[in-house]
């Protein structure tokens, strides 16, 4: 994908989505580094986190992440997460879908962006993409299509003006791995 040094990016980070695919790739996001990766690349204009938190957790590693994030260039959008008992299978669930958020901001953003970067594979932003496009932006998904199964929609991959696949970009964006005697904090 052709990047331009004068156009006005945008990163739209569904967190959900793009922890899948960080997982399934097994890597661990340097979040300075992808800030970096992206300034590199074009103006960057605006880097859009979203994530649903859990209100009655005491602490939580998201949580910790997410204050993180806020204080480092990127703009965090949150909201409630509700936990469900599955009858399925029994098991504790949590649902806190942000398609929505990113859907309403990445509209409103094509009026000042030139270029938005989604970081998610989820398929139902293939109409946001198309409705983008009709604003004259170009958008790039980045996701995962290594893992088994994908983690990206493949009618995403189609319908988008580039797909930059994660494990591509592994090296620029990856933590260093620690050490196995290493203590995490």
């Amino acid at each position: 994908m052709a990047f331009y040094p004068d156009e006005r990016l945008g990163l739209f980070i569904d967190g959900a989505n793009f922890y899948a695919a960080v997982r399934a790739l097994d890597i661990e996001i340097d979040y300075s580094k992808l800030l970096e990766e992206f300034r590199k690349r074009g103006r960057l204009v605006r880097a859009n986190y979203y994530t649903a938190l859990v209100d009655d957790q005491d602490f939580s590693p998201l949580k910790k992440m997410v204050d993180w994030l806020d204080y480092n260039g990127f703009t965090i959008i949150t909201k409630s997460a509700k936990e469900y008992i599955d009858h399925a299978s029994g098991k504790k669930r949590t649902k806190g879908d942000m398609d929505v958020n990113i859907t309403v901001d990445a509209l409103q953003a094509t009026e000042w962006l030139d270029h938005i970067i989604l970081f998610s594979g989820d398929g139902d932003f293939c109409a946001l993409i198309k409705a983008i496009q009709s604003k004259g932006v170009r958008v790039s998904v980045v996701s995962t299509a290594l893992s088994n199964p994908p983690v990206v929609s493949d009618d995403l991959r189609r319908v988008a003006d580039a797909f930059i696949e994660l494990g591509d970009l592994a090296q620029l964006l990856a933590r260093p791995a620690r050490p196995d005697n290493e203590i995490s904090e």
